[in-house]
């Protein structure tokens, strides 16, 4: 189950992810993009229930999605896929078996 406090670590690793980039790229600007979390589960199940009510929405590709979860505020898509893969990285310490990937796609 995606709890709180897994949810909440994801977070923040998302956003630690993205802060170290900024630190190490001041002045970089890498293209304009989006990156998101996506969950392959079905969202009638418990496990589904725990990645909706972390803020995962249904997906028209399938699965449930997190938009940008470092909610950087930039358009930075390697900001953005960082702070993506960071997230699922954390979660996948967890929830091994869990469906969980990171996407991007350029603007």
């Amino acid at each position: 189950m995606l709890t709180v406090e897994i949810h909440n670590e994801a977070v923040q690793a998302a956003k630690d992810a993205v802060s170290a980039h900024r630190q190490k790229h001041p002045n970089g600007f890498f293209g304009c993009g989006f990156a998101w979390v996506s969950v392959y589960e079905r969202g009638n199940t418990k496990m589904g229930k725990s990645f909706i009510k972390q803020g995962f929405t249904k997906s028209y590709d399938g699965g449930y999605k997190l938009w940008d979860p470092a909610n950087t505020g930039g358009q930075c898509i390697v900001e953005k896929e960082m702070g993506a893969e960071a997230y699922v990285n954390t979660v996948k310490k967890y929830l091994p078996e869990v469906k969980l990937y990171a996407n991007s796609r350029l603007d």
